[in-house]
């Protein structure tokens, strides 16, 4: 019975969130300063789980320009330049909400910082004379990719949401994905600006996680 319940409750965990799509434009200057330009789109039902319990002050994801500035507020160098919300005829049907920042940093450890709010899915060093910006998009998991009829249903859950991460460098750049097997991925691997895409529901079903390298 205990194993039914974790299962249950990973399965409930993993489907909610696979109705959110997320988009960030990452831009690095010579000098560390830059911009980040981030969108999501998630589903009504999902940003209503936040206002359980009364909690409404603070939901599960931020959606409003106040949830922004008190996340951004313990960042220094780090400042929202804009921000809008709206509804738009969801995905799967249903309604979702789509919100779009801007965000200025002042210096790479101000980006790390904002990307990295838990730790240890973000980090940026050199390696043989090139900068090393190391992305951790999923950690590990032993209980993604193990069932055939859950990786179908998430799929069709997330059919529409992605997860995409653009990269512009003040050199030219390339882009390494790990594990490399990852067959689902959309990408450019070399250029100024370097890019990956996935769907959700692909990036949920990877039992080995998911990193992006990008070096210049």
């Amino acid at each position: 019975m205990k194993v039914i319940t974790i299962c249950i409750l990973v399965f409930a965990v993993i489907g909610l969130n696979s109705c959110v799509g997320v988009s960030a434009d990452i831009s690095i200057r010579a000098d560390g300063s830059g911009r980040i330009a981030l969108e999501y789109r998630l589903s009504r039902v999902l940003e209503s789980t936040g206002r359980l319990d009364g909690n409404e002050r603070w939901p599960i994801i931020p959606v409003g320009r106040a949830d922004f500035e008190r996340g951004l507020a313990r960042i220094p160098d780090l400042r929202l330049r804009s921000f809008s919300s709206k509804e738009v005829r969801g995905v799967n049907g249903g309604t979702d909400l789509v919100v779009r920042a801007v965000l200025e940093f002042k210096s790479t450890a101000a980006l790390l910082a904002f990307l990295d709010i838990t730790g240890g899915h973000a980090s940026l060093s050199r390696d043989n004379g090139k900068n090393l910006l190391r992305l951790t998009l999923l950690d590990p998991s032993p209980y993604a990719g193990n069932d055939a009829d859950l990786i179908s249903l998430l799929r069709e859950i997330s059919a529409g949401y992605d997860i995409r991460v653009n990269v512009t460098a003040p050199a030219n750049a390339t882009l390494a994905v790990f594990p490399p097997s990852v067959q689902e991925a959309r990408l450019v691997s070399r250029g100024r600006t370097v890019s990956f895409a996935i769907g959700t529901g692909e990036l949920l079903s990877l039992r080995e996680g998911l990193a992006l390298e990008i070096a210049w």
